[in-house]
């Protein structure tokens, strides 16, 4: 049903289990599908949830590191409206790029977020998307030329994201995020990206995730975290053995 509604204008870039993503111009729009197997009133409020949720939790990132920015959600439609992110996605591309210097990048935001305990809960390099430097020039020459002015509260806002540094990972899809002060709910997400390196890039995965761990040291929880990672890890080989 969603298939026939599209418009010659849009395009569909990606179909997942729980959304379809569909680009228009310089936006995407993520349409949570339903679910056959749940009752429909329940399914109507689950996707209503997650699409709130959802929202709440980019519109807050968006102030922390870089991620899409939120145009619009509606719960009613359970649709999210987001600018378009035009990159890499690192899951084709890490090994191509100075891997360890993004792989600090990855560990620094993800420190950003959790010290604001938002979990991302789905950290793989399938949901990240790199910007280089070149871009992002093109990118402020067009804000230049369109005569924008940009306040200084913006202009510090953007510095704090990382906006002027050479090049930009951008987390996405924050679908199974949640809001979450546990340590092992941390752990999980650091957990998730080692498993993600190991199994999508197994020839940099070791020296990846070292400097993802390199990147995370500026969280104020650090030590605690890592700790625990590796106590989520030894779980995880006592379950394999049996």
């Amino acid at each position: 049903m969603l298939s026939s509604s599209i418009t010659k204008m849009e395009k569909i870039i990606a179909r997942g289990a729980e959304a379809v993503i569909i680009k228009e111009g310089n936006s995407v729009t993520k349409n949570r599908v339903e679910k056959a197997y749940r009752h429909p009133t329940i399914d109507e409020k689950i996707r209503k949830l997650r699409t709130r949720a959802e929202a709440k939790l980019l519109e807050k990132a968006y102030k922390i590191i870089n991620v899409p920015k939120l145009i619009k959600s509606d719960e009613q439609k359970k649709t999210i409206q987001l600018e378009f992110i035009k990159g890499k996605k690192l899951a084709e591309n890490l090994e191509k790029l100075d891997y360890v210097s993004i792989c600090k990048k990855i560990g620094d935001s993800l420190a950003k977020l959790h010290d604001n305990n938002i979990i991302h809960g789905d950290l793989t390099t399938s949901n990240m998307i790199y910007v280089d430097n070149n871009k992002i020039k093109e990118k402020n020459k067009k804000h230049q030329t369109s005569n924008l002015i940009i306040n200084d509260s913006k202009s510090e806002h953007e510095r704090a994201r990382g906006v002027h540094e050479k090049g930009k990972v951008y987390f996405i899809d924050f679908g199974l995020g949640f809001q979450s002060p546990k340590v092992e709910d941390k752990a999980v997400d650091l957990h998730l990206i080692k498993q993600a390196l190991e199994a999508k890039h197994p020839l940099v995965h070791q020296k990846a995730f070292k400097a993802v761990l390199k990147g995370y040291k500026s969280s104020i929880n650090q030590s605690k975290v890592i700790k625990q990672l590796e106590a989520v890890e030894k779980r995880g080989r006592y379950k394999a053995q049996y």
